[in-house]
């Protein structure tokens, strides 16, 4: 796959994408208007003539994303997109959903390079299983990237300071076109000597600033290591329930969605579902993030290196089954308790197939980040197998 150039590009650091980003077709779509702040409708903005969110024929716009009106409610999670100008290409190539890149209260650094590996599980379709051992053995992981798209995602979560990234997602909210949504995502940072108080009031804070920007919703990731290494926030949800209740206080009425990792109880799954959506905290969850493997060379031998990074989260096809098997379960129990909130299904959509089948299993919206790195074409694959 050497002669392709996915829109960021994963030969350099994490910084020269923010700084030069995007590549490929993303910045080619940047080309076709003067500014990233010119607010212009995209290009191709109506190719989805009539669609609603349960496939029956509507109006353009008719489908929803956290009751605001979208084309498709399909689009691009946190992650890939780090600024104003990767969200904007990726609205002027057709991806109604684009969310900026995880956000803190404070500027925070990035892993060392490399942070992106190919990533190859030996089961026949590429997948890997929460809780298999192979997870703990070691997965191959090197250079040869190549279809279906697995790799690596070990950055840390960076994050500008506010005082660069709040007028920059103001910019990306105003670029938005006709029925698509700029979606910021933020997480609380834990720093040494800090209390759990403290630490819910940064979600809080967080939170404040995005409201600041003129953010109509917005995401709060509670599925990458915040506590320690590999404890997830998410595997607490009465703090969690503790944290949206203070982000609340401080956003009002703007809907509030969370980000989850691959949850393997039942029981800690409907916990999570009472202790925020129970108590009108939260309206929606995003499914899945990574799932965390041990990564090695073809030698055997730590494949990123550096302390603390022989695993990493893992995303692309080969987490597909995790989340679609999650996005199942909150269904069921959205059933069950007859609580209404929405779910956004992310995990290894590479396919229009694949979006089809996270909508069959419950799911509201769909996004797709390995894959929509590979496939710059892929929203508009997916709105052409609708029509």
């Amino acid at each position: 796959m050497s002669d392709f150039e996915p829109f960021y590009d994963v030969k350099h650091s994490y910084e020269d994408n923010y700084e030069q980003g995007p590549f490929g077709a993303f910045a080619e779509a940047l080309k076709a208007t003067p500014s990233v702040t010119s607010g212009d409708s995209s290009p191709y903005e109506g190719e989805l003539e009539k669609k609603t969110s349960d496939g029956v024929v509507g109006e353009p716009g008719s489908a929803a994303f956290l009751g605001q009106p979208v084309n498709l409610p399909f689009g691009i999670p946190a992650g890939p997109l780090l600024n104003s100008r990767f969200t904007t290409a990726a609205f002027r190539m057709g991806f109604d959903l684009a969310t900026y890149k995880t956000v803190r209260s404070r500027a925070w650094g990035c892993n060392p390079f490399p942070n992106v590996l190919a990533v190859h599980p030996k089961s026949a379709d590429g997948s890997l299983t929460p809780g298999s051992a192979e997870l703990d053995e070691g997965v191959l992981a090197d250079t040869d990237y190549e279809q279906p798209i697995s790799i690596s995602n070990s950055f840390g979560v960076p994050s500008q300071s506010p005082d660069v990234w709040q007028p920059d997602m103001r910019a990306a909210i105003a670029a938005a076109g006709l029925g698509q949504v700029l979606v910021p995502s933020f997480q609380g940072s834990r720093v040494e000597g800090m209390s759990e108080e403290e630490y819910i009031a940064d979600h809080a804070t967080t939170a404040r600033l995005i409201k600041e920007t003129g953010a109509k919703l917005m995401v709060m990731n509670t599925s990458c290591p915040n506590e320690g290494h590999n404890r997830l926030l998410c595997h607490n949800p009465l703090l969690v329930g503790r944290i949206t209740e203070a982000v609340k206080q401080e956003i009002g009425d703007i809907p509030l969605m969370v980000k989850l990792a691959y949850i393997p109880s039942d029981d800690d799954l409907e916990l999570m579902v009472r202790s925020t959506v129970g108590h009108g905290t939260v309206q929606g969850f995003s499914t899945i993030n990574t799932i965390s493997a041990k990564l090695v060379d073809a030698d055997g031998n730590q494949a990123l290196p550096g302390a603390g990074r022989d695993r990493s989260g893992v995303c692309g096809n080969a987490i597909r089954g995790a989340g679609l098997d999650m996005v199942a379960r909150l269904a069921a129990i959205r059933e069950k308790l007859g609580l209404d909130f929405e779910i956004n299904g992310v995990g290894g959509v590479v396919s229009p197939a694949d979006y089809q089948a996270y909508r069959n299993a419950g799911a509201d919206s769909v996004m797709s980040a390995t894959g929509a790195m590979w496939d710059a074409e892929l929203a508009r694959k997916i709105k052409s197998s609708i029509k």
